[in-house]
């Protein structure tokens, strides 16, 4: 770096990736991250059965591979869709997320279930009860009426209503949950 006293971007990040295998090999030595091991990695205890159901599906949508673990690379790209991913990538993980059943819709008590434990999780004030809320988006997004949101409903739906795209990118903001994990690694530095 010669004289430069500052450190470039690529540095930080490496840097921080460093911190992240660090953190995750401390807490997963077989670096296999079991659905067990997600929760305590994210400090989730004492939830509800609804939210523990939310918590399993999170989990399976991050286990790319379908093994019954996250490993290191599957973790990082968790991270990369909480941290960096655009409108479009975290609106296809979402309607990951909202599928429960994996049938490539979803219905209303799917959407309901999600958030209920989203709110349950995140203890954010709302103004209207999860009923209502989910009632308003498939009035909103449900082109064709027939309970279901198609992935295609889901996207185009929630990108042409900003209050839609604000109020599901706000609920499942996870960076509160990076900060603490980044607050860890910090402290062990």
């Amino acid at each position: 770096m010669g004289n430069n006293t500052g450190t470039s971007v690529e540095e930080l990040q490496a840097c921080e990736s460093h911190q992240w295998y660090r953190k995750f090999m401390t807490e997963c030595p077989s670096g296999l991250l079991t659905y067990y091991e997600f929760k305590q990695f994210f400090g989730l205890r004492n939830l509800s059965d609804t939210s523990n159901a939310y918590i399993r599906t999170m989990f399976t949508t991050f286990d790319m591979n379908d093994d019954g673990y996250i490993d290191f690379m599957e973790y990082v790209a968790a991270l990369s869709l909480v941290l960096k991913g655009g409108v479009q990538q975290k609106l296809r993980w979402y309607f990951k997320l909202y599928d429960v059943d994996g049938s490539g819709c979803i219905d209303r008590d799917e959407l309901l279930q999600i958030i209920k434990s989203i709110r349950a999780i995140n203890a954010m004030p709302c103004e209207m009860s999860a009923e209502d809320f989910a009632n308003m988006v498939f009035d909103k997004i449900d082109i064709n009426g027939d309970g279901e949101l198609s992935y295609e409903e889901f996207m185009e739906g929630v990108q042409n209503d900003e209050m839609l795209l604000k109020t599901l990118t706000q609920s499942l903001d996870l960076s509160h949950i990076v900060q603490k994990i980044q607050g860890e690694i910090r402290a062990t530095v």
